[in-house]
Order: structure tokens, then C-alpha cells, then sequence
């Protein structure tokens, strides 16, 4: 999920993994310092927007997708919903 940086706060230790984006910048993976669980995409104080993955709400049911992307590399397995905007990689 995408929020511009005004819209989040974020509190508590975290453990970063940086990697290669998409696009060739560097991409900033924010994992809690505690239990290792995935938090957030971005880096505070710098980026003006931020992904919050899903699988870290306490209620992941309540996030409703319009977008898939990446979808070239999905499992065979993965069903996507029929009323997603969908993208093979990451939309320029």
C-alpha cells in the first residue's frame, strides 16, 4: 500500500535490507528489529512516499488491492482478481 511520507509515522527499531530496485536505483526494505517481520518499503527521512506491506496490519483483511505488479514472476499457483490493474513489471 502507498502513502506519501506527510501521511505515516513510524515508531520503534527497525533493520534495513537494501537491494536493487526495478528501476536500478536502491530499494530499502524496513523489517522490525524484534521479530524480523517485513514493516515497510522506504527510508525515513528521505523518500517522500512509502509502501506499508499488507501482511504487517494487524487486520490484512481490511486492504483492498487495485494493482498488481510484478506479475510476470508470479507463482503459477497465484490467482489474481479479476478487477485488478495489472502489471508485468513495475509501471513507469
Amino acid at each position: 500500500m502507498g502513502f506519501e511520507s506527510s501521511a505515516v509515522r513510524f515508531s520503534g527499531q527497525t533493520r534495513q535490507f537494501i537491494s536493487k530496485a526495478a528501476r536500478g536505483g536502491n530499494a530499502v526494505r524496513n523489517f522490525c528489529a524484534v521479530c524480523g517481520g517485513l514493516v515497510f518499503g522506504g527510508e525515513v527521512g528521505k523518500d517522500d512516499s512509502f509502501t506499508i506491506y499488507a501482511g504487517s496490519l494487524d487486520d490484512p483483511s481490511a486492504f483492498r488491492p487495485k494493482v498488481a505488479i510484478f506479475t510476470r514472476g508470479r507463482p503459477a499457483w497465484v490467482i489474481l482478481p479479476p478487477d485488478l490493474t495489472i502489471f508485468a513489471e513495475m509501471p513507469g
